[in-house]
């Protein structure tokens, strides 16, 4: 197998600051050899002009949220209003029309750098709850749709079983719902990834799992060694409930079965008490923060410092994809701490580009993702200093200014598994993927 040549006029390699011409040999789609410190790219080398970091992590999306971006934002209220505009986009969706929705967002995350996302994937069956003649029939849709736009992606599939403690399913959630959590598990377990694809689980909610069923869904994880992911604490009112029903939070309720470890990733984590942080730092559980997301439905402010400080590693995600761009969660989790405390410099920028890439990939099981070195898949995200944004950038702090000052628009080249994904700033799987996102959206709204 040939060896390709890489040329990076600055690349991070994982520290504080950026190396300085960097040859990146790839055989395939693994990387095999770096160099730094090359005057001149060698004869043949592609070579990839700005800054160069590893392929970002998408840790959360829910793709079918797409289709939401600038209409719910007329209205007045909460969380659980907005909820309502979203579940009638479920309604909706078909194998195909979420086929090509996920399509067109993938691709757009490509674009944004996105080299590997994790789809928190819940929509399971026909309307009414019925099972399609192919049970997994929309999860493949979405395993297709990430090939096809050029990443790799963690399937999710999500147990949700009740429509909030005691209540049963009703409307679009009975597409949502399993007979109970063993009939999740024998759909889940019919699932297949591949070579872009893994396999992981999730509990959506304490309040769409009942207790006694969270072990089945956490056993099975454990058993394949696959990621568990959760939705945790991102609401007050969650908090109330779970407390009202079973006299513990729902941080004591998941380490009680066995979803709290290593493997495991709780979403949001919001609002904790000190007793949540320390049994989610001292389990290892990592957190995923969606700063976009969490503003934009007025959910809060989490305690990402505290999280980290106890033991949890930081990934990110774009939960409802209301914004697709890893440089702005990274930052939102800095700037959104300033607002709350009134004081700068709660992170280095190098560890939350470390959250952007190599512990998001951990979280959705590619522990050998996110990094520049040898042995790792040639995943490479190359911004540009040219725009309006990073020019000037000083060559001393280029980490600090992609991640304070770079947003998407400013990603020219995508390297997955060492496919060039993204050349010039243009997608070359799918031609043109802003009609793609308006073909799809209009399908459905």
């Amino acid at each position: 197998m040939p060896v390709t040549l890489i040329y990076a006029d600055h690349a991070w390699l994982g520290g504080d600051g950026m190396a300085r011409g960097v040859v990146i040999e790839v055989r395939g789609e693994w990387i095999t050899a770096v160099r730094q410190g090359v005057p001149a790219p060698p004869p043949g080398a592609v070579h990839l002009r700005g800054i160069t970091v590893p392929g970002l992590a998408n840790a959360h999306s829910h793709a079918f949220h797409r289709a939401l971006r600038g209409r719910t934002q007329r209205e007045r209220g909460t969380f659980w209003t907005w909820r309502e505009q979203m579940y009638g986009v479920a309604a909706r969706l078909t194998p195909d029309t979420y086929h090509a929705l996920a399509r067109a967002a993938y691709a757009e995350m490509a674009l944004a750098g996105v080299a590997c996302v994790g789809e928190f994937h819940y929509v399971h069956h026909d309307t009414g709850g019925r099972p399609y003649s192919s049970p997994n029939a929309m999860g493949e849709a979405l395993l297709a749709a990430a090939a096809e736009a050029g990443i790799r992606i963690t399937l999710l599939d999500t147990c949700y079983l009740r429509g909030g403690f005691g209540m049963p399913l009703e409307g679009p959630q009975l597409r949502f719902g399993d007979r109970d959590a063993a009939a999740w598990a024998d759909r889940a377990s019919a699932l297949k990834g591949g070579g872009h694809a893994r396999i992981g689980a999730a509990v959506h909610s304490v309040r769409a799992v009942p207790s006694e069923e969270i072990g089945t869904v956490s056993g099975w994880a454990r058993e394949r060694g696959a990621p568990l992911h959760f939705h945790l604490s991102e609401q007050v009112a969650e908090n109330e409930a779970c407390l009202s029903a079973y006299g513990r939070t729902p941080a004591e309720l998941l380490a009680e079965h066995g979803a709290l470890g290593s493997l495991s990733s709780a979403v949001h984590a919001t609002h904790l008490r000190p007793e949540d942080v320390a049994l989610l730092g001292g389990s290892r559980t990592a957190v995923c923060m969606c700063p976009t997301t969490e503003r934009d439905l007025a959910d809060g402010i989490g305690p990402a410092r505290s999280l980290a400080d106890a033991g949890s590693p930081l990934s990110l995600g774009s939960d409802s994809n209301a914004v697709v761009d890893l440089f702005e969660e990274a930052r939102g989790v800095e700037l959104d701490e300033r607002l709350a405390s009134r004081h700068r410099g709660h992170w280095l920028a190098a560890d939350l580009l470390r959250a952007a890439t190599s512990d998001g990939h951990a979280s959705l099981g590619w522990p050998e993702a996110g990094r520049i070195e040898a042995g790792a898949p040639a995943d490479l995200v190359t911004v540009t200093l040219d725009s309006v944004r990073m020019a000037g950038s000083p060559l001393g702090a280029l980490v600090e200014s992609v991640v304070f000052a770079a947003t998407a628009a400013d990603v020219r080249e995508v390297f997955v598994g060492g496919r060039h994904v993204v050349t010039g700033g243009r997608h070359q799987l799918i031609e043109d993927v802003p009609a793609a996102l308006t073909a799809a959206i209009l399908e459905l709204t």
